[in-house]
């Protein structure tokens, strides 16, 4: 990904997406390694999202930024994996909550400990100082678009804070 004076330079979006794609590549090695292989590439984005009293699948969808329609998907195939269980909502009896079994609590602490050796990884290979720099960097984004767009608060905001350190 040479970038010179004859050549187009990358759209920042596809070095994003190329990064993305490598630290989920990462992820789901790590999970195969520690026995959860039966969980699909594109349903490993459920498990931070779901909070310890659980969530409904339009909420799990609006926070994990995909349609509702994949988002169920997942919820069934990690469902039936023994990762996930619905269960009632005590506070409204017509919809049900996503909640994460022992089996999906289990996935967590392997994944974030995956993301923090990629990220080191990232780190060594850069440098701790500019790694850090573009961390901040990308935070200051985020708060700065969510600043200027409404809309882009609202999505931001879904995902919490917490989410994006």
């Amino acid at each position: 990904m040479r970038a010179d004076s004859s050549s187009k330079r990358p759209r920042f979006s596809l070095l994003l997406r190329l990064l993305h794609r490598e630290y989920t590549a990462g992820i789901e090695t790590a999970l195969a390694d520690a026995g959860f292989g039966d969980i699909r590439p594109g349903d490993a984005k459920v498990f931070p999202f779901v909070p310890p009293e659980g969530i409904q699948i339009r909420d799990l969808a609006v926070r994990a930024g995909v349609r509702k329609q994949t988002m169920a998907q997942s919820v069934d195939q990690l469902e039936r994996g023994g990762y996930l269980e619905r269960r009632p909502n005590p506070r409204d009896g017509r919809s049900r909550l996503i909640v994460l079994t022992d089996r999906g609590r289990a996935v967590q602490p392997i994944t974030a400990g995956a993301g923090d050796r990629i990220e080191e990884r990232w780190a060594e290979l850069t440098s701790p100082e500019e790694f850090e720099t573009l961390h901040a960097l990308l935070h200051r984004l985020l708060n700065r678009i969510g600043e200027a767009d409404p809309d882009a608060a609202d999505r931001l905001a879904s995902i919490g804070e917490d989410r994006l350190d």
